[in-house]
């Protein structure tokens, strides 16, 4: 007697996935809630779990291949199965890592297929993968095969690795590697134009001096990680500044629904983490409600979990106002798209020591570009440009912070 795997609920107004990764093989010995199978949604990545102890029957789709809520997958039989980290006898004997077979004429490292996360994982661990023996469909890595040739040592230089993942290439060295868009890829592309189609966008520009905020931050630091946990960042000022800043100007956290403005008395920030598969946006509920210490642990959360792939839909849906720092990765000045049916992003970027007018004096300053982009059909101009400088007025000093000024 078997059980069926079927693809659980994905959330509101998520009706469909890709099969991104199998995570057990036909055969295998599978526990109960075991993680079997990754799911790709529009949003995030998704685990499958087993209804049953038992044993991993066939697969009833491929890695790629989309799948409706409520498909059946899959199916566990009883038994007790073959214990995933145990290999063929003549495997079992033997490394993980193997010299690799004499490649027939013509045959090279470059013809190695490697899906998208066993790639990532190559990459990260710096791992030749033509010397590792695949225990997957038709030989393939997985990305237990590469976990276990790391823990033996199988790194290689970062020459011998870039080789093998590219694909097979002319004498002359120029190659191309075709890699199907993930779903969320293929979704943030498609909001993103929708956005850019939609909405009036327009994008304002103001300069801010961290100085004060900069001298906060060393001064409180420590004793801030030690009573609170957490690392004291620059996010927490810019989101309580955010919020205050909302407040005085509703439009900013307004959106346009059919003919009518939707406000809002609450703020609900999304704030751009990254992940291994891109840019994931979760968000941070009522943060006009939490102390600089809850948003820093609150984002501090958000980014161990994106990159443990375990932020939820919930974790993703809403959102009234986005925060998105490129300075992280060195931007210097960007025009950030909204994120609808929001109606405005706030963009941050590097900080840098540049000159600058003080007191009839010129001093060197740590400056940042801040960008904000709005929808021009709901916030105007004079609303935008009093929501930035009320933003840059609470970092240069944050003494108006504390006093809500």
């Amino acid at each position: 007697m078997s059980t069926e795997i079927k693809v659980p609920a994905l959330g509101e107004s998520i009706s469909e996935a890709t099969l991104g990764q199998w995570l057990k093989q036909p055969g295998e010995a599978v526990a109960a809630d075991e993680p079997i199978a990754s799911l790709e949604t529009d949003k995030v990545a998704i685990e499958v779990t087993a209804p049953v102890a038992g044993v991993m029957g066939a697969h009833g789709v491929k890695e790629g291949d989309t799948v409706s809520v409520g498909a059946v997958i899959g199916s566990i039989g009883e038994g007790s199965g073959t214990p995933a980290a145990s290999k063929p006898e003549s495997a079992a004997s033997a490394p993980a890592i193997v010299a690799p077979a004499p490649a027939p004429a013509g045959d090279t490292p470059g013809d190695l297929t490697l899906s998208p996360a066993v790639r990532r994982l190559v990459l990260e661990l710096g791992i030749d993968p033509s010397k590792i023996r695949g225990t997957g469909k038709d030989g393939r890595l997985t990305k237990e095969d590469v976990l276990e040739a790391a823990k033996q040592g199988g790194t290689a230089p970062a020459s011998a690795v870039e080789a093998p993942i590219a694909v097979a290439s002319a004498p002359s060295g120029r190659g191309e590697e075709r890699v199907r868009m993930t779903r969320l890829r293929q979704t943030v592309a498609r909001r993103l134009k929708e956005a850019q189609n939609t909405a009036a966008m327009l994008t304002t520009f103001n300069d801010v001096d961290m100085t004060e905020v900069m001298a906060a931050r060393a001064k409180y630091k420590d004793l801030f990680e030690k009573k609170h946990g957490v690392r004291l960042g620059f996010i927490g000022f810019f989101t309580k500044a955010v919020c205050m800043a909302l407040k005085d100007v509703p439009a900013v956290n307004a959106m346009i629904e059919g003919d009518e403005i939707v406000y809002r008395n609450y703020a609900d920030i999304s704030v751009a983490v990254s992940a291994p598969n891109g840019l994931v946006v979760p968000v941070l509920r009522d943060a006009q409600a939490r102390s600089v210490a809850e948003i820093e642990r609150g984002i501090g959360e958000f980014g161990k979990r994106a990159k443990d792939g375990t932020l939820t839909i919930e974790d993703m849906t809403g959102g009234t106002f986005t925060i998105s720092n490129g300075g992280v990765f060195g931007s210097l000045l960007s025009t950030p798209i909204i994120n609808p049916p929001q109606s405005a992003v706030l963009g941050l970027h590097r900080i840098e020591d540049r000159p600058v007018v003080r007191d009839g004096q010129i001093v060197i300053r740590p400056m940042m570009y801040l960008a904000l982009s709005y929808d021009h059909r709901l916030i105007d101009g004079r609303e935008a440009v009093t929501f930035l400088v009320a933003v840059k007025n609470a970092i240069e000093d944050p003494t108006r912070l504390l006093i809500d000024l």
